[in-house]
């Protein structure tokens, strides 16, 4: 019976292949149900020989308590934005005045939610979602029930290869039918249903919105040469893969192409929100290289915007952690891009003097990059009446001045104990990129405020279980997972706390290649403007915000509170740029390691200093070969690049 098990395993996974993955079913969906049902009955009789690879793994059954966060091993780069041909064509100068023979695959982009898939020997250990590229959440047992992900591929490779889940339209239409039948709100569009369906604890919800993907890249070192064939090895291999696609170096053939999908993509059966191109020949793109958010061999032309017209009925000012005020437009209800739109950014005060913005006007609404509605411009035919904006002169949460710069577009508040800053800042400290507190969102961080707890980020560290249980609506179990997650925050490196203080022009990036510089807080704060001015990437406009931030009195007095209640000062992360043994060299893995698995040798590399590609060129220093090398192997012997073994990393 066994034997049996373990043909039905193959066969139903093979009609399944044939079905979501190859759209050519061999058998009718009687026959695949029959078979199904007869794996069921075996699988309940000898659970002992129930197979990793099984499809009944994928009806769902479990119910999640949380998402793990999941650190990648390979980073995931968002891509840089394109909206007009000359954005394109400037991409392709800047490519083509390093490689003039450089060809591009153009594919479509999907609107779904970006995953990463994770297989060692095989075997299906890990799906996370990109989270910030860096750090996802952990959510491999939904996307194990998502059909046309291979469980168990038919070799034993140890990859790793991102792409897009998305929702079908036909399955996005059944939802909300049954979600209209049920009497529940319906989801606007298939890339919330999708983001959604991912996010349940319910499994078995999961099981039954049928999602689907398309997988487009190994991040993982790879032995292909081209991202053509990546896409072939991942079709071969059993991933779906989105075909329409072309390979062209021609930027005029690349347009038409984005003429064409763009005519048809309401007749695709599922949504896209623009088309991708991507430098062919990976070694091209390995010496390209990177932005700190995105890769220099790679652009995303977006689609044009939806537009509609609302009228505006009035104007909120919003107060940010920077001081900031923002005015956002309140309009007449429309329907945009699959949601409801009521309200609208309307930038700046310059934004709305260039524009000539007034209370009453019609205008036109778009979302910016599909997600943020926006004000385009004035319809001023229909201008009725002439009601001229009202630009506040002082501060809507402290009634402070409120200055406008001669170089910012931006109203400022400049007063440090503004209630909104105050209260942002607290919730941009506790959030996920920064120190991490579980829990402490805004609505928490305004009761504190409120209650006179907290006013500024060390004051979150004299909190007590009885501060929480003081505030309506905590109960002991939710104030005892708040104190825990406040003392666990204490431990993080030092970059989480530098982000954490919102310093103007100091991102998370930045934040780790300053600790990973200068290795505490305490060596930062007296660095001088030069000492950070000069490290590569940065400059003098992040040097003079550091130094003028540092140079505070409460600044200094904040620093002492943090250190006096045990929040660490240190980097404690990997030092990429520390010397070693291996330093300023470039090394690619490829072939199997006998005892190393590829992230170990990867790690252990990178700690020595060396920095891993994962395709052969010019630039390569060392090749480290193991048992069947292929082609990287072939062509660091025709470039006379060294090639060492496993022995040799070994012994370092």
């Amino acid at each position: 019976m066994l034997d049996r098990m373990n043909e039905l395993v193959k066969l139903l996974n093979r009609y399944a292949r044939e079905y979501y993955t190859e759209d050519n079913p061999s058998i009718a969906d009687s026959e695949y149900d029959a078979l199904y049902r007869e794996l069921i009955e075996l699988e309940k009789k000898y659970p002992e020989g129930i197979l990793p690879d099984s499809p009944t793994h994928r009806v769902g059954g479990l119910v999640l308590s949380n998402f793990d966060k999941y650190r990648h091993v390979y980073p995931l780069y968002s891509l840089q934005d394109a909206f007009s041909r000359e954005e394109l064509e400037d991409f392709d100068r800047r490519v083509k005045e390093r490689f003039p023979e450089a060809r591009y695959v153009v594919e479509l982009k999907i609107d779904g939610l970006s995953i990463s898939l994770t297989y060692h020997d095989g075997v299906l250990r890990v799906g996370a979602t990109r989270g910030d590229g860096m750090i996802g959440e952990n959510i491999t047992e939904n996307l194990k029930r998502v059909k046309d992900i291979p469980l168990v591929l038919d070799k034993p490779l140890s990859i790793t290869i991102r792409g897009e889940c998305y929702l079908p339209k036909a399955s996005f239409d059944k939802i909300n039918q049954d979600r209209r039948f049920n009497g529940e709100s319906e989801f606007a569009n298939p890339r919330n249903a999708a983001a959604g369906t991912l996010r349940q604890l319910d499994t078995t919800v999961v099981a039954k919105r049928n999602l689907a993907t398309f997988l487009y890249q190994e991040v993982s070192p790879t032995t292909c040469t081209s991202q053509e064939e990546v896409l072939q090895a991942l079709a071969k291999e059993g991933f779906s893969v989105n075909h329409h696609y072309i390979v062209t170096s021609s930027m005029n053939e690349i347009w038409q192409f984005i003429e064409e999908i763009g005519d048809e993509r309401k007749q695709l059966s599922y949504d896209i929100d623009g088309i991708v191109i991507k430098v062919d020949d990976l070694a091209m793109q390995e010496e390209l290289g990177y932005t700190v958010k995105a890769p220099r061999w790679a652009i995303a032309y977006k689609f044009p915007a939806e537009e509609k017209e609302a009228e505006i009925l009035g104007v909120d000012w919003t107060v940010g952690r920077t001081g900031v005020v923002t005015p956002t437009a309140n309009l007449t209800p429309i329907q945009l891009a699959g949601t409801t739109v009521s309200r609208a950014t309307l930038h700046n005060v310059d934004y709305i003097i260039e524009k000539d913005i007034r209370i009453g006007d019609t205008v036109v609404v778009y979302k910016a990059g599909d997600i943020i509605p926006a004000v385009l411009h004035v319809v001023e035919t229909n201008r009725h009446q002439e009601l001229v904006m009202p630009i506040p002169s002082k501060c809507p949460s402290c009634d402070s001045d409120l200055i406008h710069f001669e170089d910012e577009v931006a109203l400022r508040c400049i007063n440090p104990i503004c209630p909104s800053q105050v209260k942002e800042r607290l919730a941009h400290f506790a959030s996920r990129d920064a120190m991490n507190i579980t829990g402490f969102g805004p609505s928490l961080v305004k009761k504190l405020y409120t209650a006179h707890l907290v006013r500024d980020v060390a004051d979150i560290y004299k909190l007590t279980l009885d501060d929480f249980l003081s505030l309506k609506g905590i109960k002991e179990k939710s104030a005892t997972k708040l104190i825990k997650a406040i003392q666990t925050s204490k431990d993080n490196s030092a970059e989480r706390l530098l982000f954490g203080l919102g310093i103007r022009h100091i991102g998370s990036k930045v934040s780790r290649q300053l600790l990973e510089t200068f290795h505490s807080l305490d060596a930062l704060r007296h660095a001088s403007f030069d000492e950070i001015a000069q490290i590569e990437g940065l400059g003098e406009v992040i040097a003079d915000s550091l130094t003028s931030y540092f140079a505070k009195t409460e600044v200094h007095e904040l620093i002492y509170d943090l250190d006096s209640y045990g929040v660490n000062m240190t980097f404690l992360g990997q030092d990429s740029s520390r010397s070693g043994t291996l330093t300023g060299l470039t090394v690619v893995l490829t072939g199997k390691l006998e005892e190393l698995t590829r992230n170990e040798a990867k790690e252990k590399l990178q700690n020595l200093g060396a920095k891993v590609t994962g395709s052969v060129s010019k630039k390569t220093d060392i090749v480290v070969a193991g048992s069947d090398a292929g082609s990287k192997l072939t062509k660091a012997q025709e470039l006379g690049i060294e090639v060492r073994d496993e022995n040799w990393l070994r012994s370092l």
